[in-house]
């Protein structure tokens, strides 16, 4: 099986000597010279600036598992420990401080300090046009797509996140912005200027595939307009327009779909998939240095043979989404006697630590061979060379489907098409519940976030208010014994005006001198 790799992997522990301000950026204050007269001469100089976009990205507080907090707040999922600092963000009742979200917020704002340096300084380097336009396109992307997340996160009509450019950086306050839509506005423009530079993904050689592309720019550009439309429903037309760019690229972009429903899904989450026809973008990861998400929802110790962490297990509700005959179901979660392969070796499946007697089996595939073919020989950092998906084609389907629907138009076959690879016969006049279901039993566990899909859908409220379910297995070692349902998560309460978005950690809010989101 071959070992996805990206050549950028080997230049993230290097110092970055050359930066231009506090890494604890978030007091937003540069701190001397914007360049150093030993960067910034080379195309290696330019290469390793751009590679360092991404060092955070396979932190613990990031895409390890950092962000999968904010997933864990939906109902499809509850956090499988006793831990206080998980359960007040579950809860709605973090201030901010909690390890588990505490450095969320600056790590964001890491990236965008990185990319303003390469802004500043890549222009003036006497290098390759198509090295300097490369370059230059990551870094505009890797701004927006820090501030695309900084305003989903924390940023309401009310506020927005503070704008830190290029232009501005000797500034020595950098207020809220009076609404999110300021930030909207940045995102488009660094995107769209992004797209202008970028290469298409089948112009990268395979030591560079996961960087940013055409493709990535147009579809976060359509989730742009996504979240944006919650404000102003003229961006429901732009989510189409720039969903169509991507569907209709030169690069063949395509649902991984042979005819054969017990598999297709499922294999999109395969290693040997992590650059198919559906990527768009993805935290790329290998078996050294990378994500450990999948991991981290493995079993506990693993049953003994590898370092699962035993978080974030299916709710019985999830489970019960899925519609009789949808193969996605058995692709994306593990049941009680389900068959499966793990370290080369077959197992039914049975958990002395699930809460839910569920297990997500989503990112399962590197834990099905032996263990020096896909994971960390180190089983204290159980990394795998599994790409976690970020931006799938199937959301850029769903994406365009749900805005002809708010349109009041037919999306019937964007939405099929997503349904018949499932297995599922298609539907007529799909309205935005269909849409919905579609969104959640397709994205579940992954960082599309159902649980930002609630909140802007105004469903967060209602459906936290019940109680989440699991079956308690009579005894958890053995793969058939009977169950009980009981109650695994009592009901919350989630105020809409509030719980929208999330605290900004108090540190980076004294640092910063700005003000915390209203009510928290």
């Amino acid at each position: 099986m071959k070992k996805y790799s990206i050549h950028f992997f080997a230049s993230l522990t290097l110092l970055w000597a050359f930066a231009s301000c506090n890494e604890d950026f978030t007091d937003l204050t540069p701190l001397g010279s914007t360049t150093s007269g030993n960067f910034w001469q080379s195309e290696a100089d330019a290469i390793t600036a751009s590679n360092g976009l991404y060092q955070h990205w396979n932190d613990d507080n990031m895409y390890g598992r950092g962000l999968a907090w904010f997933l864990n707040a939906s109902d499809d999922m509850v956090t499988g420990r006793n831990d206080a600092g998980s359960s007040a963000v579950r809860n709605f009742t973090a201030t901010g401080n909690e390890s588990r979200i505490s450095n969320t917020y600056r790590n964001f704002y890491k990236i965008v300090q990185r990319a303003n340096n390469m802004i500043l300084n890549v222009p003036g380097m006497n290098i390759s046009e198509s090295v300097k336009n490369r370059v230059l396109g990551e870094a505009y992307f890797m701004r927006a797509f820090a501030y695309l997340n900084l305003a989903q996160f924390y940023g309401d009509q009310r506020a927005g996140v503070p704008i830190v450019t290029e232009a501005n950086l000797e500034e020595t306050f950098f207020p809220r912005p009076a609404s999110v839509i300021e930030n909207y506005q940045m995102i488009e423009a660094d995107l769209k200027t992004a797209e202008s530079y970028l290469p298409w993904f089948t112009d990268y050689d395979a030591e560079d595939r996961g960087r940013p592309h055409k493709d990535a720019a147009n579809a976060y550009l359509a989730k742009t307009y996504l979240y944006w439309a919650k404000y102003d429903a003229n961006k429901w037309a732009e989510v189409v327009k720039f969903a169509d760019l991507v569907i209709n690229s030169q690069t063949g972009r395509a649902l991984i779909n042979t005819g054969n429903p017990e598999v297709d899904f499922a294999s999109v989450f395969y290693v040997e998939n992590n650059f198919s026809s559906e990527y768009i973008f993805s935290v790329v990861s290998n078996n050294v240095q990378g994500a450990i998400l999948p991991s981290v929802m493995l079993e506990n110790t693993g049953w003994g043979r590898y370092n699962g962490w035993g978080y974030f297990h299916p709710t019985l509700g999830l489970f019960e989404a899925f519609e009789e005959g949808d193969h996605r179901r058995k692709a994306t979660i593990l049941e009680f006697g389900d068959e499966f392969s793990f370290l080369g070796e077959p197992r039914r499946y049975y958990s002395t630590n699930s809460w839910t007697g569920f297990q997500f089996n989503k990112y399962m595939d590197p834990h099905r061979y032996p263990q020096e073919v896909h994971l960390n020989p180190n089983g204290d950092y159980p990394t795998t060379n599994l790409n976690i998906p970020l931006m799938r084609y199937a959301d850029v389907l769903l994406m365009k489907a749900e805005a002809l629907i708010m349109q009041n138009q037919i999306a019937d076959d964007l939405i099929n098409q997503v349904r018949n690879r499932a297995g599922l016969p298609s539907i007529s006049g799909a309205d935005l519940e269909d849409l919905k279901h579609e969104r959640r039993v397709e994205f579940a566990g992954e960082y599309t976030d159902r649980h930002t899909d609630l909140v802007r859908w105004g469903d967060a409220q209602s459906a936290y208010a019940q109680p989440q379910f699991g079956r308690q297995h009579v005894n958890k070692e053995d793969p058939d014994s009977p169950y009980n349902i009981e109650e695994v998560w009592p009901a919350r309460h989630f105020n809409p005006s509030i719980h929208h978005v999330w605290p900004i950690p108090p540190n980076d809010v004294n640092n910063a001198g700005i003000e915390q989101n209203e009510g928290w």
